[in-house]
């Protein structure tokens, strides 16, 4: 059972929104602290004498390390006061992402990168919990469309920044600014930042049953996690090195590659979520598995957009596949989170998208270092059509659960 919560003081009618933009921030430097190793790769390969593998090593140390973590933050995140998680979580990783500077060894770097993903493990799970207990249904996926934006933005700005300041100052100066970055922040949070929403009475009781449980006895929760495994591998694998595509086959400097790869990839997210979150409101209101059609379309437009990419012969062709594939990708992302929470009562929510982000960035981890691997036999570029695959079992996926998840909102 989770302890029962007690609620801050009741806030205006605006506070709701307020709490979007709080959190917007807190997620865009969540976003860009993991994106500045993409963007120095290059500098990290030659300062630390590493290879692409090692280097996907790290990254999928840091996937793996992230996703065992948010699923226990996660669970805690339903048993103590979510504001206290999110403001613990920001002072933690910044300071892991300001020490990563003292890094003297491959071996001190990925130790290092592992605290930062402790870290950023803390935030995703409890945050959109804490925003669903604000906003009700008819406007939820709007909402956490909005939050989400914040994700491209952090990736798209955070990795630019990032490489203009690699460029100029040397690998290690990204991280110390964008850590002090997230004590400015810390401080606006502090006094800010407010629990979750009142609803009758002062306090809510405590859960019915162990949210783990809830969860596992639901398909449609299932079937979301493993479809997140599917998508977030995807779309990590080429994230996580559109940088070095653009860079060793493109030819392209290290803030050059940043706005081919992560500054298109994120742009069109960030619009695209937005239509994603507004779609999937509009048509879940008209019909109950509306959301759950979004994220098919979605994800089958990223699929079709990342076949062409054997055959790219510039930078201005990489960056329109990759514009493209991501506008699907974006709409999937509005209305993901979203849907887990329609079908999770609100104690269970935040173990809820814990789990899912899990299963996620355990496939972020796979797909990450298994890439490059790929990619000495193949290239990257065959790499990334590759990926499309991935896309595709999770859009058959989605298709095939539609009866499960049918039954599942229709028991309430």
């Amino acid at each position: 059972m989770a302890p029962t919560r007690a609620f801050a003081q009741p806030a205006s009618a605006r506070y709701p929104w307020l709490l979007v933009g709080l959190l917007w921030m807190v997620s865009f430097l969540n976003s860009a602290d993991r994106a500045i190793v993409n963007s120095v790769k290059p500098l990290l390969r030659d300062a630390f004498g590493v290879t692409d593998i090692q280097l996907g090593m790290v990254d999928s140390v840091f996937f793996w390390t992230y996703a065992v973590c948010a699923f226990l933050f996660g669970r805690a995140g339903d048993s103590v006061r979510r504001r206290n998680m999110i403001i613990f979580g920001l002072l933690f990783w910044s300071t892991a992402t300001g020490m990563m500077p003292l890094a003297s060894g491959f071996a001190m770097l990925m130790g290092m990168r592992t605290l930062v993903a402790v870290g950023e493990s803390t935030y995703y799970p409890t945050a959109t919990a804490l925003i669903s207990s604000w906003h009700q249904p008819q406007r939820r996926s709007r909402a956490l469309a909005i939050h989400q934006t914040a994700v491209f933005a952090g990736g798209g700005i955070g990795g630019w920044v990032a490489g203009r300041l690699a460029d100029a100052h040397g690998w290690a100066t990204p991280f110390v600014v964008f850590a002090a970055l997230g004590f400015v922040v810390l401080v606006i949070l502090w006094f800010a930042l407010r629990d979750d929403a009142p609803r009758a009475g002062i306090v809510v009781q405590a859960a019915r049953a162990e949210p783990l449980r809830i969860i596992l006895s639901n398909p449609a929760a299932l079937l979301l996690c493993g479809v997140f495994f599917l998508a977030t591998a995807a779309s990590s694998a080429v994230l996580n090195w559109c940088n070095t595509y653009a860079h060793d086959v493109l030819h392209l400097n290290l803030a050059d590659s940043a706005l081919v790869g992560p500054v298109m990839i994120t742009t069109a997210g960030f619009v695209s979520v937005l239509a994603g979150g507004w779609l999937g409101d509009r048509l879940a209101m008209a019909h109950r598995l509306g959301r759950f059609t979004v994220l098919a379309l979605g994800l089958a437009i990223a699929a079709l957009f990342l076949l062409p990419f054997p055959w790219v012969g510039s930078a201005t062709m990489a960056g329109l596949l990759l514009f493209a594939t991501s506008s699907g990708k974006g709409l999937f992302d509005g209305c993901i989170y979203a849907a887990m929470h329609d079908i999770m009562p609100d104690e269970a929510r935040a173990t809820a998208a814990g789990l899912m982000t899990m299963t996620g960035f355990l496939g972020a981890g796979i797909a990450t270092f298994a890439l490059p691997a790929i990619a000495a036999h193949t290239g990257l570029a065959a790499g990334f059509a590759m990926m499309a695959g991935l896309y595709t079992l999770a859009v058959i996926a989605l298709l095939a659960g539609r009866r499960a998840v049918r039954q599942v909102i229709a028991r309430g």
